[in-house]
């Protein structure tokens, strides 16, 4: 099976995290994150060739957005071009990639995990403890494809959650997120197989996800899991103040 391509991941990217209104101008993509963080903040390539620099940057300063841009593969010439503007490096990110089916266990354990939309306060109170609190979960109330939140206990205890959309044959989990308590327990492999299920279930052929570089543990938890890293994206941001 040929797996999709790292650019048909970006798109799924948008579909399943989207901001709030886009438009492209002068070679440029350029977004309305309304607090969603820098995945729906920042500024994107529209073409080949690099555009006018100068000319996105005083746009981004006459809306009071940030000087954020997203460098993704096959950005090499704008990366370049950002550098040699003091523009520095943050939060590298891989995106990880497998087909459904074999990351769906046999069977689930029993009453430790579940599909809810919309999310519980408890779950609202854990995507808190990770900064992911009510922008972002306006966020996810405007992704227009089928999607669900998830929730997974340790015992009794309710201890982490994630967020689940389709784009597609692509289903693309965002937003997973452990109680400090309940981390290396088990519970973000219940999360993994519950958003396989559900996948599956609503005829994905793939789950994808992207977690920071610098996240050992999570890069560790899904490579044991199968999953494939398939390609990546960092951001560039320069100070204005």
């Amino acid at each position: 099976m040929t797996l999709p391509s790292v650019h048909r991941l970006y798109q799924a990217i948008n579909t399943t995290w989207p901001a709030r209104a886009t438009c492209q101008e002068a070679g440029w993509e350029i977004r309305d994150g309304a607090g969603g963080g820098k995945r729906v903040s920042a500024v994107t390539l529209a073409q080949t060739e690099l555009p006018d620099i100068d000319w996105v940057e005083a746009r981004l300063s006459e809306q009071g957005q940030e000087h954020l841009f997203m460098i993704r593969d096959g950005d090499e010439i704008l990366d370049a071009a950002l550098a040699a503007r003091d523009y520095k490096i943050i939060d590298p990110v891989t995106l990880y990639l497998c087909e459904t089916t074999p990351l769906r266990p046999a069977s689930l354990p029993r009453a430790q995990s579940y599909c809810i939309w919309e999310p519980l306060h408890i779950m609202r109170e854990i995507w808190a403890t990770g900064d992911i609190r009510e922008k972002r979960i306006a966020l996810m109330h405007r992704v227009q494809t089928p999607k669900t939140a998830l929730l997974a206990r340790s015992g009794d205890s309710p201890a982490g959650v994630g967020f689940l959309a389709l784009d597609g044959e692509i289903a693309m989990l965002h937003a997973v997120e452990v109680l400090p308590a309940f981390r290396r327990t088990g519970v973000a492999k219940k999360l993994m197989a519950q958003a396989a299920k559900w996948a599956e279930d609503h005829g994905a052929k793939y789950v994808a996800l992207m977690t920071t570089r610098d996240n050992q543990a999570a890069n560790r938890l899904y490579s044991s899991l199968g999953m494939r890293p398939v390609g990546h994206y960092h951001y560039r941001i320069k100070d204005t103040t």
